[in-house]
């Protein structure tokens, strides 16, 4: 048992090392170079999926359908620079850290608050979910082991991002921010060198599908069926969009003058996402990529063995086709940024789950910060329910990614609406010209937002919804249900306690304290019980034991009264062998007829050394002191008695809890 906890104890210092003192909360602030990674990453790796998904939903129309690609990526990248902009008034109207959270509940009430915060959770699920799933497609189109095996090394690598988050949120930062910025370089150097080749050098670049011959599934699309599948093509390039909220709901997290920075971020966000999502997207028609949802089906000319990589992969082959450790720098830095996106989310989930906990909309226990200041709870709950979404999808991108977008377009749409009410209800009590002029610009700002988001909601909604999108929105209306009943819970108790406490100054002191020493043996645990409840001077105190054996308790009474105990010890018969429903009936009794008296059940207990000693004492007592515990006008008192296993505890090195260190238990 000590080998094993001494070894439990190395393994969470290596895995999250030492704990942090309350008061060394400003050391896990970020500067806008590392918050740039932790916050940015989901919305600068949507890059190398967000496009291909816009390719596989027009490629059941043909080759002739990709001519619409970059029409509708400068319509994702129109919506995103909205977006950007009106999350940019956010964060400086609300730097508090609560994001569309907040401003929503704030300005539209707690329903829709938590309609989209319901939201919000199921999309940090997701987004996870996709994104550990993209990077085993990825890593799977050069490696063939990792493309049979991908839930497994999908669960792997949200073990590992659990593991790295539950260290901080500064360490995973910095640990992120190489492979985020390797792939913001990798990509501008990929889609620069294959511009130059294309238009200065004049080489013309071919993907390695460019020479096949898209079929398309259901002959010419034409009429509401185009419109559909271009609106749906539009939803699903819109995953370029998520993560975008993340900023707004850090602000906390970075350093002062806190908005400023978190504003300049987004900025940031925005220009480098939009020139990287809209370049593949060129550079993928001119260098012919196709696409396909079933290649082997789709593809005349494909090889029988063939194996569609991703676009991105596709692109990379073409541009450096003459050197393949780009190619394999590409595929590796894709990989990583695809796999540490979900970052984004382990960042954002538990800080709003700790909002909502300290709302009393989920269990108190997310509010707590664990040893190196991070929400471990919604860390550690955010993987579990990640690792169900990847298992039951088997890690296919294709089919989390019509679960996916929904829950992001919903807190857009409701954050924008409370950001033009926050503005108008400002406005009204405003006179200075110059402030109202930025506030009414301000205001048009979110009202163009609040119609592009909501206008992209329906779209979403309308074009996915058969496709799997039901299931986001089940998800989201059940957790909307269960933090109301949270609530409820948390606010009856409130309101209990609150209507007892008038009753607290004119509550009548017990006449009484009947003790009662519970008896299995004559033995030095029983004798220290006597003793410990004769220190408490109670009225009345006896002994008592449960006939279970006549020739046992016969040997008991026997012994008990050759001895020099004063103590009475009363016998209660039980023919059914039972212990617990006896001694209950017995005090049950003992208060009927005194309704005024306490009665205080002393119970002998052995502290153990060993698990599997737990196993093999004390279950009678646990299971008689669970329903005591049920009981009023019933004090239950355990007196212990160590055994001599139990010394090796003592120099075992004390485990820590999750809080403790904000709590101050330390050092």
């Amino acid at each position: 048992m000590a080998l094993v906890s001494k070894l439990s104890t190395v393994a969470r210092r290596l895995v999250l090392g030492r704990p942090f003192r309350s008061d060394r909360i400003s050391h896990t602030l970020l500067p806008k170079r590392i918050a740039l990674p932790v916050f940015a990453s989901d919305a600068l790796s949507s890059v190398a999926y967000a496009p291909e998904e816009i390719f596989l939903v027009l490629s059941v129309a043909g080759l002739a359908a990709y001519s619409m690609t970059p029409w509708i990526g400068l319509a994702v990248a129109g919506v995103m620079l909205i977006v950007i902009a009106s999350y940019r008034q956010n964060v400086h109207a609300y730097p508090s850290g609560g994001g569309d959270y907040e401003v929503v509940s704030t300005n539209l009430g707690p329903t829709a608050g938590l309609t989209v915060a319901s939201a919000l959770l199921v999309d940090y699920v997701l987004t996870v979910a996709v994104s550990v799933s993209s990077a085993m497609s990825n890593i799977g189109s050069a490696v063939p082991y990792v493309n049979h095996h991908k839930v497994l090394f999908a669960v792997l690598a949200i073990v590992l991002l659990t593991a790295m988050n539950l260290r901080g949120i500064r360490e995973s930062g910095t640990a992120f921010a190489i492979p985020t910025y390797a792939f913001i370089v990798g990509m501008f150097i990929m889609l620069g060198w294959g511009f130059i080749q294309i238009y200065l050098l004049g080489e013309p670049l071919q993907a390695e599908s460019a020479a096949f011959e898209m079929r398309s599934e259901h002959g010419d699309v034409l009429g509401f069926a185009l419109v559909f599948l271009v609106a749906r093509a539009f939803s699903s390039g819109s995953a370029a969009l998520t993560g975008v909220e993340a900023i707004s709901n850090g602000v906390p997290a970075f350093r002062k003058p806190k908005a400023r920075n978190a504003a300049t971020t987004l900025a940031m966000l925005g220009a480098l996402a939009i020139t990287m999502f809209m370049g593949v997207i060129v550079l993928a028609n001119l260098t012919g990529v196709q696409i396909a949802e079933r290649p082997h089906e789709q593809l005349i000319g494909a090889p029988a063995d063939y194996h569609q990589k991703t676009l991105v992969a596709q692109l990379a082959d073409a541009v450096f086709h003459n050197f393949s450790l780009g190619l394999l720098l590409i595929a590796v830095v894709t990989a990583l940024i695809l796999a540490l996106a979900a970052n984004t989310a382990f960042n954002g989930f538990p800080v709003l789950g700790s909002i909502l906990a300290q709302d009393r909309y989920l269990p108190r226990q997310l509010h707590t910060r664990g040893d190196r200041l991070a929400f471990s709870n919604g860390i550690l709950f955010l993987a579990v329910a990640a690792i169900a979404f990847v298992v039951a999808f088997r890690a296919q991108v294709t089919s989390l990614i019509q679960l996916y977008i929904v829950g992001v377009f919903v807190a857009f749409t409701f954050s924008q609406i409370g950001m033009v009410r926050h503005w108008t209800r400002l406005l009204g009590a405003e006179t200075d010209a110059a402030a109202r002029r930025k506030m009414m610009r301000s205001r048009a700002i979110n009202t163009v937002g609040f119609v592009c988001t909501g206008t992209v909601l329906i779209v979403v909604v309308v074009s996915k919804f058969a496709a799997g999108a039901w299931i986001a929105i089940l998800a989201m209306a059940s957790l909307f249900v269960l933090m109301r009943l949270i609530r409820r819970h948390y606010v009856t108790v409130a309101r209990e306690l609150a209507e007892q406490e008038d009753e607290i100054g004119d509550m009548v002191l017990p006449s009484r304290n009947h003790a009662i020493v519970l008896v299995s043996k004559l033995h030095l645990p029983t004798m220290r019980a006597l003793a410990y409840a004769r220190a408490t001077r109670p009225d009345t105190l006896e002994a008592i034991t449960v006939s279970v054996d006549d020739a046992e308790t016969r040997a008991l009474v026997h012994k008990w009264e050759n001895s020099d105990i004063s103590v009475p010890l009363k016998v209660i018969a039980s023919p059914y062998r039972e212990i617990t429903r006896p001694v209950l009936d017995y005090v049950k009794r003992v208060i009927k007829e005194s309704p005024r008296t306490v009665v205080t059940v002393f119970i002998p207990e052995y502290v153990v050394g060993h698990w599997w000693e737990q196993v093999l004492h004390n279950q009678s007592a646990l299971r008689l002191k669970g329903r005591l515990l049920f009981e009023p006008n019933v004090m239950v008192t355990s007196v212990p008695w160590q055994l001599s296993s139990s010394e090796r505890l003592k120099t075992l090195q004390p485990q820590s809890a999750p809080g403790d260190a904000r709590r101050g238990f330390l050092e």
